[in-house]
């Protein structure tokens, strides 16, 4: 949300960051933004520290006053909808997916009071909602969440700069095909799937094609992959995990197809938006969020959830084919330009704040 941030700044507005202090307070002092640090487990349930996160962001928009508030993720939401609520602050709330809560299979209560929470959060009659997918909302409305075109909308995430990712068409003339999957090491990302795929090909394709992983291990998240596995799967020269990345420019520079299996409930991701943008071939799960990116047999290839064979056989393809990739690269550049411009994303954004603020 960076961009938002930045657009509201140059807008004239003094920008309160609230959030847990994870390294990077210093980073957004430097950027002219005040940070507040809030004491806050993403993935705690300890009904006391809940309360204590509560109160706490309570007890500083009594203090500041804000003219509106932004919340990002389910417990911001939830949470800061309610302090904004009993101080009748207007509120912008982002649901960027719906995420692990509502994919574990194995925690009913779990996803239950996933929805409770959302739907107290949403139903605050001064509250606006961006929502990354039209499945999300549509999830919302079809069990009876006061949802309509007035008090919500569905955007593309944060969209993708299309000026810094524009390297459309240049796959360069390596020896070897470059497979990239990039996001936090999840379970439900697809990772598992994704390193099955490259050992399944490993006996065709090895001096041929390299399949790379890139992103931090969640540290807390019940699906995070343990980093033992991501040591174990490597193979010299053929697959490999390169943890966290920050020049993701420069990854995307370096790949010919773009591969996101995940199942993981997403709102738009980041990955699959600048590599539409960088013109990548992309082959990623018919799943909600991944298929807001992909036009089948346009610009990639979307496969059914978990389907290693089916993944294989797209990726495959692919490898075959680079006039295929050429192909639908400039047709990834081509969504970019109609779905995920990040100028006229952040002028809804910029609509909406002001409309609240009037």
């Amino acid at each position: 949300m960076f961009p938002i941030i930045k657009a509201l700044e140059k807008k004239g507005c003094d920008i309160f960051i609230l959030a847990p202090d994870t390294g990077k307070s210093k980073e957004i002092t430097k950027e002219g933004f005040y940070f507040m640090d809030l004491k806050l487990d993403r993935k705690g349930v300890n009904p006391l520290n809940e309360i204590s996160a509560l109160c706490s962001i309570y007890k500083i928009y009594k203090k500041v006053r804000p003219d509106i508030v932004h919340h990002i993720t389910i417990k911001p939401i939830v949470y800061g909808s309610i302090a904004a609520k009993l101080l009748k602050i207007p509120v912008i709330n982002t649901i960027c997916g719906l995420g692990y809560s509502f994919v574990d299979q194995n925690n009913a209560a779990k996803k239950k009071l996933a929805f409770f929470s959302y739907k107290k959060a949403l139903s605050y009659k001064k509250a606006f909602h961006f929502f990354e997918n039209k499945n999300d909302r549509d999830f919302f409305i079809t069990n009876q969440v006061p949802l309509s075109q007035f008090n919500s909308k569905v955007v593309n995430g944060v969209g993708s700069d299309l000026t810094k990712y524009s390297t459309v068409g240049k796959l360069g003339n390596r020896e070897k095909v470059i497979i990239t999957m990039a996001s936090r090491m999840l379970w439900e990302k697809g990772v598992r799937e994704f390193v099955y795929v490259a050992k399944s090909l490993y006996r065709q394709y090895d001096g041929k094609v390299e399949f790379r992983l890139y992103g931090k291990i969640d540290d807390g998240n019940p699906g995070a992959v343990p980093k033992e596995y991501l040591k174990n799967i490597e193979i010299l020269d053929y697959l490999k995990w390169y943890g966290f990345e920050s020049d993701m420019l420069a990854v995307y520079q370096k790949t010919d197809i773009i591969v996101l299996p995940s199942f993981y409930r997403e709102g738009c991701p980041m990955v699959l938006m600048e590599a539409c943008a960088m013109g990548k071939p992309i082959v990623t799960s018919d799943s909600i969020g991944c298929r807001e990116c992909v036009e089948e047999g346009v610009n990639g290839f979307k496969v059914p959830v978990k389907s290693v064979p089916e993944l294989t056989n797209a990726i495959e393809k692919l490898i075959k084919s680079q006039e295929l990739r050429i192909q639908f690269g400039f047709a990834s550049r081509r969504l970019a330009e109609r779905k995920f411009d990040q100028k006229r994303i952040i002028k809804q954004y910029l609509d909406v704040f002001n409309k609240m603020l009037q």
